[in-house]
C-alpha cells in the first residue's frame, strides 16, 4: 500500500512511517519539509496521488482553544477533501482518550478534528490513545524555574511506538469507525511521572502537584483521561521508558 502520513516528521508520525516500511508499505510524508502545508492544502493533491490510505498524526503545539480549533479545522478539512479527490479509501486519525470530558483548549481542537472526519466523505477510523511516555518530559521542558507546578492528573501513559504500530495496522485493516482505545499498562499520577523523568535525566527540580480550577481540573484529577473498559493495553511500561533515558544519559557521559 501507498500510505500518506500527515505529521510524518513528528514524534508519532516518524514512528508510523517506520512501522509502515516494516510492513512493506510505501509511506509518503506530509509535512512542510516535504512541500505540503495542511493548513492551506498546498501540495496535498500531488502528495496523495496513488495513496490508498492516509494516517493523520498531525499536531499543533498550543493550549489556546482558538489556535487548536483553527489548526485542526483547516488541516482536517483540507486533508479529507484531498483524500477524496485522490480516491483514497481510508483516513485513520489519531485522537486522545477523554477529550469529551476535559474541556481544555487543545482538546477542543481534537474534538473539532474528529467532527470533520466523521462528517466527511472519506471512510474513516479514529484511534483514541492516552498520553505518550514522552509527555512527562514535554511538560517539564515547557515550564521554567526550580519549582515545577504539575496539574493533579491521572494518566495511563503508552509507548508512542505501540501507538504507531496500531495506526499502521489500522490503515491496512480498512475503515472501522471508532477503534478500541489504546492505553499503557499502568495508571500513574502525572507528578510521579515528571519526578521520574527528572531523576532519569539527572535534573533537580521540586515538583508540586496543583489542582487546576473548574470542571476541567476536577476531571483531570478523577481520571477522565484514563479509559474505561473496553480498551487495549500496551506492554511497554513507563519505568522501561525511564530506564532507556537513563541508559542514554550514561552512554553520553561515557563518551
Amino acid at each position: 500500500m501507498r500510505v500518506a502520513v500527515a505529521g510524518g516528521t513528528g514524534l508519532v508520525g516518524r514512528l508510523v512511517v517506520a512501522a509502515l516500511r516494516d510492513r512493506g508499505d510505501e509511506p509518503v510524508v506530509l509535512a512542510r519539509s516535504t512541500g505540503v502545508d495542511l493548513t492551506t492544502g498546498a501540495g496535498l493533491d500531488a502528495a496523495l496521488d496513488g495513496c490508498t490510505a492516509v494516517v493523520d498524526a498531525s499536531n499543533v503545539t498550543t493550549t489556546r482553544r482558538a489556535v487548536a480549533e483553527g489548526f485542526f479545522d483547516a488541516a482536517t478539512t483540507h486533508l479529507v477533501a484531498a483524500a477524496r479527490r485522490a480516491g483514497a479509501g481510508h483516513l485513520v486519525v489519531l485522537s486522545i482518550v477523554g477529550i469529551d470530558d476535559v474541556d481544555l483548549g487543545y482538546y477542543a481542537g481534537k474534538r473539532r478534528q474528529e467532527q470533520v472526519v466523521r462528517a466527511g466523505s472519506v471512510p474513516w477510523t479514529v484511534l483514541r490513545a492516552t498520553q505518550f511516555h514522552e509527555f512527562a518530559g514535554q511538560y517539564a521542558g515547557g515550564v521554567r524555574g526550580p519549582v515545577l507546578a504539575v496539574p493533579s492528573m491521572l494518566s495511563r501513559p503508552v509507548a508512542a511506538q505501540e501507538v504507531a504500530a496500531r495506526l499502521a495496522g489500522l490503515a491496512a485493516a480498512g475503515p472501522g469507525g471508532d477503534a478500541t482505545p489504546l492505553a499503557g499498562p499502568r495508571t500513574l499520577h502525572l507528578a510521579d511521572m515528571v519526578r521520574g523523568y527528572l531523576r532519569a535525566t539527572g535534573r533537580r527540580r521540586v515538583v508540586v502537584p496543583v489542582r487546576l480550577p473548574g470542571a476541567a481540573g476536577r476531571a483531570l484529577a478523577r481520571g477522565a483521561l484514563v479509559p474505561a473498559a473496553p480498551f487495549d493495553a500496551g506492554t511497554r511500561t513507563f519505568e522501561e521508558y525511564l530506564a532507556s533515558l537513563g541508559e542514554t544519559r550514561r552512554l553520553r557521559a561515557a563518551r
